[in-house]
């Protein structure tokens, strides 16, 4: 047999498929719809362009893999499932949908909501490619509007001036609370007007210029900036300071003694509205109607 193996045509793979899969070279041809000896010259000349015999037709009365069939068929499947793949992404495009959905989620976004959704999408659209992204406040508009996400769900849009070039969908709301590791000063009872003034208040900051230089919810004159709401939430639990976080976020640190909701008349719990956005000249696509869909249906 040559040593330089030939290149097997796609069919040659399906028939040696339908081999293994039925059994017999007979049952594959009743499944395929042609004649015997069509399956068996198939598989002949597969086995001609690999130089490898891929069935024991001695070992017994049906088809028996050798140890090289057993390692073609590993690749042979894989070949398979791609190409259904490459064909399921083109008749998806044919039909208008989506090659790509580039998604930028708020922070405050609770993960529960977060992970419903993509668990949906990927059964629904399990060709369409999926680039996700999480920012704060107006991070997440800025990235719509420059075309580098396709959909968002951004924080309250009173804040940013999206102008015409937006269309937004309300989704709902998550609701930030006022907390503080439990030995904090403010987190011994309820504390009089003003006493978070005096300390240091952890301030989740915009890494877009919509919202440069605004300050949202500080109620202190000392505060420390920071770009992860993860670090705030690390430093908040560690005693650095006081600040805001989405409920459900800090449900679990509360209940177990590691963040004490506060006390304070004047700074009462906020709800932070979030709204679907896109460009109003990029109609959504059937995959990202169905994000926005979803995320409606949650807040219902």
């Amino acid at each position: 047999m040559t040593t330089e193996p030939g290149s097997p045509t796609l069919d040659q793979l399906s028939v040696f498929l339908a081999v293994v899969e039925a059994g017999s070279f007979a049952g594959a041809a009743r499944r395929m719809n042609r004649a015997n000896s069509v399956v068996s010259y198939a598989i002949a000349n597969l086995e001609a362009q690999l130089g490898l015999t891929l069935f024991d037709r001695d070992a017994a009365k049906t088809p028996v893999l050798t140890e090289a069939g057993r390692v073609v068929l590993a690749q042979a499947r894989v070949i398979a499932g791609d190409v259904a793949s490459l064909r399921a992404q083109a008749k998806g495009l044919i039909q208008g949908l989506e090659a790509e959905v580039n998604l930028v989620l708020d922070v405050m976004l609770p993960t529960a909501r977060v992970v419903d959704a993509l668990r949906a999408f990927r059964e629904a659209f399990p060709t369409v490619t999926l680039r996700l992204y999480v920012e704060g406040l107006g991070a997440v508009t800025q990235m719509v509007l420059d075309r580098r996400a396709t959909i968002g769900v951004a924080g309250p849009l009173d804040v940013v001036n999206g102008g015409d070039a937006l269309e937004t969908i309300a989704v709902g709301s998550t609701l930030l609370i006022p907390v503080a590791a439990p030995d904090h000063p403010l987190a011994e009872g309820r504390n009089r007007p003003g006493a978070a003034r005096g300390h240091t208040q952890l301030v989740l900051t915009d890494r877009s210029k919509l919202t440069e230089g605004r300050d949202f919810a500080v109620g202190s004159v000392h505060t420390w900036r920071l770009a992860d709401l993860g670090a705030k939430h690390l430093l908040l639990k560690e005693g650095f300071g006081w600040g805001n976080m989405p409920e459900p976020m800090v449900r679990e640190d509360i209940a177990a003694g590691r963040l004490k909701r506060l006390d304070m008349p004047d700074l009462s719990d906020a709800v932070y509205a979030l709204h679907a956005i896109y460009r109003s000249d990029t109609p959504p696509g059937p995959a990202t109607a169905f994000l926005i869909e979803r995320f409606q249906g949650q807040a219902d």
